[in-house]
């Protein structure tokens, strides 16, 4: 199947009024998984590359050609996304290597800032017809400028919209990267506020946090790309755990990985069914 870009997933799932997940790639078994995963529920899905996944690989290219091979030998839609990329040259290197989407991450600048670096690198994405999605608004859990509690405001979210051309929109809504229990308490008006202020696709980041209920009525209320990765690293490492428990003496990666790739695989299946019932 071809690569099939991330904006053709998402603007299908927005217009049925389903969601879409997105989950992070850390290494080659995350990619296998969810590629898996999205073919046994039979839905399109986003393989995310993390900034911080780049750093850990010590270079893009590597995770990011072996993400699109598994891509296009999928038999369901799955797309390519650079995933909180702060640096415009990361994005430039993504659009060169044949990613079809980004999401540039400028929130920790001041509102003005935010605007210009995301407007400079919508101009140069879309040249190259490659879909942007950006952050208005921090999402909680990294530290620094994302401080929890902190909320996207609709009337600013319009005007960040129209400002920067981006295609999608990371709000904050009450959700929290790297959590590992999933309690949080999301604004569902506020989301519904959001839906209305903005033409563009919504996206939920810090999801690991969120309920599959929660899951459900976010997307019922207006979200349409939802953003998981902590929540399959546990499923991933749990299941390491379990065969390393099991089998002490076992020292070949293969033993223990392949259940992992199995149990990201399950609940990645199981997630998409959350966001988008059959």
């Amino acid at each position: 199947m071809p690569l099939t870009p991330t904006d053709e997933i998402v603007r299908r799932a927005r217009a049925a009024g389903t969601g879409v997940g997105a989950f992070n790639v850390l290494q080659l078994e995350h990619a296998q998984a969810i590629a898996a995963g999205a073919e046994s529920a039979d839905r399109p899905v986003v393989l995310q590359i993390s900034e911080n996944t780049v750093r850990y690989h010590g270079a893009l290219e590597p995770v990011a050609l072996a993400s699109l091979a598994i891509a296009r030998a999928a038999k369901t839609p799955v797309a390519v996304h650079l995933d909180h990329a702060e640096n415009p040259d990361l994005v430039r290197e993504a659009v060169g290597l044949g990613l079809g989407s980004v999401m540039f991450d400028a929130s920790k600048l001041p509102y003005a800032e935010n605007v210009a670096s995301t407007r400079e690198v919508v101009e140069y994405c879309h040249q190259h017809g490659v879909w942007v999605e950006a952050e208005l608004g921090e999402v909680g859990g990294k530290g620094g400028a994302h401080t929890p509690g902190v909320r996207t405001d609709p009337e600013e979210a319009r005007a960040f919209v129209a400002a920067t051309g981006v295609d999608a929109l990371a709000v904050a809504v009450g959700s929290s990267h790297q959590m590992l229990t999933r309690d949080a308490v999301l604004d569902f008006a506020l989301i519904t506020r959001l839906r209305t202020a903005v033409d563009t696709p919504l996206v939920l980041h810090g999801s690991s946090g969120v309920s599959d209920a929660d899951l459900t009525a976010a997307v019922a209320a207006g979200m349409t790309k939802v953003n998981v990765s902590t929540h399959l690293n546990k499923a991933f490492t749990r299941a390491v755990r379990t065969h390393l428990t099991e089998h002490p003496t076992a020292v070949d990666p293969r033993h223990y990985l392949t259940p992992a790739r199995a149990a990201v695989a399950g609940e990645v299946a199981r997630l998409l069914t959350v966001l988008s019932p059959a």
